[in-house]
């Protein structure tokens, strides 16, 4: 199975989940089985059925978070030295040469990925074109909108 790049930091927010499953949400849900259980007639019983539903979500994103886990190479980006190129878990901020525009992006793997926070996933275009650049380069993405060009203000690995 390939190894999935994740930051030090999403992999904490993902065992964060992980934890807050299995102490909080499966024992929560599991009582109100229980609960639901004790009313009777289980066909028509839509407490029951909820919390079914609820379990199967629960357990189904416990597995999913145990996957990624075991298969995740977790780079701390903190103590990475690319000698100033773009890598995976790097902030990046470039000037979008089109608008005149400063952004800030960090970098991440799929599941860290939030634009609204600057952080892009390591496959998205914008992610693939900046990778391996430097501060000072030019990078172009073509875009459902035409081409994008960004050009590489600052580089960090924070």
């Amino acid at each position: 199975m390939n190894k999935i790049p994740l930051t030090a930091r999403g992999a904490e927010k993902l065992r964060a989940e992980l934890d807050q499953l299995k102490r909080v949400e499966r024992p929560r849900i599991i009582e109100a089985i229980a609960e639901a259980r004790a009313h009777g007639d289980l066909k028509e019983n839509a407490e029951y059925h909820a919390a079914r539903e609820q379990q199967s979500f629960a357990e189904g994103r416990i597995k999913d978070i145990e996957g990624k886990l075991s298969n995740a190479q977790i780079i701390d980006v903190s103590s990475l030295n690319a000698n100033g190129r773009v890598v995976f878990g790097a902030t990046v901020r470039v000037l979008e040469l089109d608008k005149e525009e400063e952004l800030t992006y960090q970098i991440v793997g799929e599941d860290e990925a939030d634009l609204k926070l600057g952080m892009i996933s390591i496959g998205s275009p914008i992610a693939r074109c900046l990778i391996g650049k430097s501060e000072g380069d030019i990078a172009s993405v073509v875009a459902p909108g035409g081409v994008r060009e960004f050009e590489i203000l600052d580089v960090q690995y924070i």
